[in-house]
Order: structure tokens, then sequence, then C-alpha cells
């Protein structure tokens, strides 16, 4: 079976100007570059009398050997999104406004992620002697790797948001 560990779970929070469509690009390029295969689980969009409500839901991951992979779940809240226009440079712009803007981050390391030591008794026993004997400093180095995927992204988000939103 596929061990799946929560290494960290991180969240965002961001109220004001920005312009959601290059962000949503951004955070999706941001995380192929990081070699990130990204699909998106689920979108809605509701539409209030105060603005819009988005919910998306994305899962990010990667192979990284054939015994780990990376896996990072992205869930976007959005409330009170509402268009805006904005004098930047003298040019008007249409930009967007969110009361709330909240990025949910949740990194997992899958040990085993396709099931090659499931089967016998023995093959179970000899991954659980894998695990606990000889790939502990290799499980730390991915699990190391996992919360840098998810606190890197955080920060390049905050600092994205911030830039775009002032102005």
């Amino acid at each position: 079976m596929v061990e799946k560990d929560t290494v960290v779970k991180e969240k965002l929070k961001y109220a004001g100007l920005l312009d959601l469509e290059q962000a949503y690009k951004f955070a999706y390029e941001w995380l192929k570059k990081e070699d990130l295969n990204v699909i998106e689980d689920s979108y809605s969009e509701k539409v209030k009398s105060n603005g819009k409500e988005l919910e998306i839901e994305w899962t990010a991951s990667k192979k990284v050997t054939d015994y780990f992979k990376i896996t990072v779940k992205i869930k976007w809240r959005i409330l009170g999104l509402t268009d805006v226009e904005v004098e930047i440079d003298g040019r008007k712009k249409k930009m967007n406004k969110a009361a709330d803007l909240s990025i949910e981050l949740k990194s997992l390391l899958e040990k085993d992620y396709s099931n090659k030591w499931e089967g016998s008794a023995f093959n179970k026993f000899i991954k659980e002697v894998y695990n606990k004997y000889v790939i502990p400093q290799r499980t730390d180095k991915k699990e190391d790797d996992a919360r840098d995927i998810v606190q890197n992204f955080k920060e390049e988000m905050k600092a994205f948001l911030e830039l775009t939103g002032r102005k």
C-alpha cells in the first residue's frame, strides 16, 4: 500500500487588488518550472451579491525516484471577487479586488507509489526493513524537498500578490 506522509501544511492569506488571471498563470507556471505535473481537480464559481466566490483545487506531483513521489495539494478560496478598473502609469487596466483570498498548501511524500513492494508478507517485511534501516536519510532529504517546494511556492505567491496589488 502506498504510504502518504503529510510533510507540511501552509496557508497564504491576501486581500486587496490582484490580477487573478495573472496570479493563476504565475502559480501554474511556477509549479511546472519545478517539474510538477499539475492537475485541476475542481473549479467552482458562484456569483453572489458581494462578488464572485471561487474554489479551485489542484494536485501537483512529481516522481523523484522510482520509490518516492512528492504531491502538493493546493486549494484556492476567493471570496468577494469583483472587477475593478485602476490607473497604472496613466493607463487604465482591468484588475480584480478580493475581499479574501486564501491558498491552502499541503505537501505529501509518497513511498512505494507504484506498489512494487506489495503482494506477499515477505515483500511487506522487506519494505519495512528498507524504510526503517536503509533509507531514513533519503526519506529525510525527500521530506525536506517536499517542504521546500511548498514554502518556496508560498513565498513566491505572496511576493507576486503584493507586487501586483501595489501597482
